[in-house]
């Protein structure tokens, strides 16, 4: 009898991060974030921010974790399972805010030697149906905490607005507000997403001064759940296989788009996307 043979292991995957709140019906936060991880070949480890009360019709209640949860989740997974990118999405509270800029500043190189992984913060400020998903006083400490320890942040117009103190409602507005807001913190990039504007065209700015237009096509569809969510999270992967910025962004709207198109009718209010559609295109 021929013994046999074991199958060789498979390759050390690439580890990302997400530090969001939990949404029990999986279109955005943490369980669509696992998701979007999946779907490009990644491997998610997760830090719960809050618990939230939603479904397709909109949030009901959030209720954030403590920090002392939250940092000793953080410093188990950094002792364990380091990870080679971090997208930041909903975090509750000023507590919680301060708690990831700890984390952050704890794992930030310590010498030149060792390039910062990718940090991508997706300033979710208001969900889709009007609830507040942070504080308002925390707010600022996002401004004064956060904000300088990421390379990323991918605020809607509204976000910009509330995070520049410019109004924000046309194209030129939102590259004043950018220009503003990045002058404030040198090494923060944008990509400021118009997914709620027709046709949906995203403004990359780098904080070298470079301004890309990536536009869009707006998709007929109520299975838009979380799609700012899916952007900030595939961005992420990209940056973490190493695509140029812009490479990296123009997949992440395709995909994002796709998600859409390929979304079947589900719930009775905005519905999920459809974040694994790229391992059925496989099979």
């Amino acid at each position: 009898m021929t013994p046999t043979s074991s199958p060789s292991p498979a390759a050390k995957p690439f580890v990302a991060l997400a530090i969001a709140g939990y949404d029990p019906s999986s279109g955005a936060g943490i369980t669509a974030d696992l998701q979007a991880f999946h779907a490009h070949g990644l491997f998610a480890t997760t830090a719960i921010t809050a618990l939230t009360v939603q479904s397709t019709l909109g949030v009901a209640a959030v209720e954030p974790v403590s920090g002392d949860l939250l940092r000793r989740t953080l410093e188990h997974l950094q002792n364990d399972l380091p990870p080679d990118g971090i997208k930041i999405g909903m975090l509750g509270s000023a507590e919680i805010v301060s708690t990831v800029a700890e984390f952050l500043r704890s794992i930030a190189p310590r010498t030149t030697s060792k390039p910062p992984i990718p940090i991508v913060l997706d300033t979710v400020l208001i969900s889709s149906s009007g609830t507040r998903l942070l504080a308002p006083q925390a707010l600022q400490t996002l401004r004064e905490d956060l904000l300088p320890l990421v390379g990323w942040a991918t605020p809607n117009w509204h976000e910009l607005a509330l995070l520049s103190g410019q109004a924000v409602t046309s194209m030129p507005q939102g590259q004043s507000a950018a220009t503003a807001l990045m002058s404030t913190y040198p090494t923060l990039n944008l990509i400021v997403t118009g997914g709620d504007q027709d046709p949906p065209t995203d403004l990359l700015c780098l904080a070298d001064g470079t301004l890309q237009t990536l536009y869009g096509e707006h998709i007929e569809s109520r299975s838009t759940h979380g799609t700012g969510c899916a952007f900030s999270t595939a961005f992420l992967s990209n940056l973490i296989f190493k695509k140029t910025p812009l490479d990296a962004a123009k997949s992440a709207k395709h995909y994002v788009a796709e998600a859409i198109r390929r979304a079947p009718p589900i719930g009775h209010g905005k519905g999920p996307l459809n974040l694994l559609w790229p391992l059925h295109e496989i099979r």
